[in-house]
């Protein structure tokens, strides 16, 4: 009997064998390519020029949506062109853009084919991932690396209100300017998070596609916008004090630091030192979960706030503000 080690099959005249690593990266570069797009964009700079600028896009429906990093299009008038693999070139408008997400959508006119959306709450460190956009105007560059952190936090600001973004994907998968706005991708070719930032050498930063980003798409998609409820209070994470974390059976809260004079938090009857423990019942450990319940179902209605002071439990009745970005 003679047994035949893959080693020994031969590989066909146009046929080079592919070690796995290979064959991944290339199925997502073939899957994934035809789909993100180079954009281009012009935004007037100091002194009135006009400068032309760019980045990276990728379609998310077959109609033409596409979704890309805000501050690509932020300070140009939202009119440009993409640019695919393929060679086709079509115009682009901007329909909505939310730069505390750092995220936008653009929608451009003609045949296109969408990506599909994964969810980043799936990835784990270590993970493969790929990264697909136009660095330096290189259109269709691909480049490969691992899921080298998770839960990552990038702090962004639109006029006088800030945010963080939260579970920021850090991968090490090379990205440079011109790559924001484009795909990063997992090893099925699905769309996991939006590359934003080139935090350092081998560093690279990527908006998570998960429920809380999808909402944010949504709303842009149909309103331009995305509405935030505003407390009026600047806010921190403290750990509670030993007998209320016994009675409450959690560790953490958040701590108001300062309030806004005449905000919400000051009209409910808020004071700096109250530790925010829940809100509408949702129990709050720290700032992104309190970020994350202040939506737009929240603005000018009745909630409730649970706050610790002097270590009593009280609950307090809050009617919140848009936030104005």
């Amino acid at each position: 009997m003679r047994f035949t080690l893959i080693s020994d099959t031969p590989a066909g005249p146009d046929e080079q064998p592919l070690d796995a690593y290979s064959r991944v990266v290339t199925f997502v570069a073939e899957r994934l390519s035809p789909s993100v797009g180079n954009l281009r964009l012009s935004r007037r700079v100091r002194g009135g020029r006009v400068h032309d600028s760019g980045g990276s896009g990728v379609v998310i429906t077959a109609d033409g949506f596409m979704l890309t990093s805000a501050h690509v299009v932020a300070g140009t008038d939202g009119r440009g062109r993409t640019s695919f693999a393929d060679g086709r070139e079509l115009e682009f408008e901007l329909v909505g853009a939310d730069p505390l997400s750092d995220l936008a959508v653009v929608r451009a006119v003609g045949e296109v084919r969408p990506a599909a959306l994964g969810d980043a709450e799936r990835l784990r460190v270590g993970q493969l991932v790929v990264a697909i956009g136009n660095p330096h105007g290189f259109a269709g560059s691909v480049t490969a690396g691992v899921v080298s952190a998770l839960g990552r936090a990038l702090p962004t600001r639109s006029g006088a209100a800030g945010r963080l973004i939260e579970n920021v994907i850090q991968t090490d998968a090379a990205l440079n300017p011109g790559n924001s706005g484009g795909a990063l991708a997992d090893a099925e070719g699905s769309v996991v998070g939006i590359n934003t930032a080139v935090a350092g050498v081998g560093l690279g930063l990527a908006v998570p596609i998960n429920a809380a980003t999808r909402q944010i798409i949504g709303a842009l998609m149909t309103e331009g916008r995305f509405r935030r409820a505003y407390l009026g209070a600047a806010l921190g994470a403290r750990p509670l004090p030993p007998r209320l974390a016994r009675e409450l059976g959690r560790s953490g809260c958040v701590e108001i630091v300062e309030v806004v004079d005449d905000g919400p938090a000051v009209r409910a009857g808020l004071r700096v030192g109250d530790l925010i423990v829940a809100l509408d019942g949702a129990p709050i450990e720290d700032v992104p979960t309190l970020q994350r319940l202040l939506v737009a179902e929240l603005i000018d209605h009745p909630a409730k706030v649970t706050i610790a002071r002097n270590e009593r439990v009280l609950e307090v009745p809050l009617i919140a503000a848009e936030l104005v970005t």
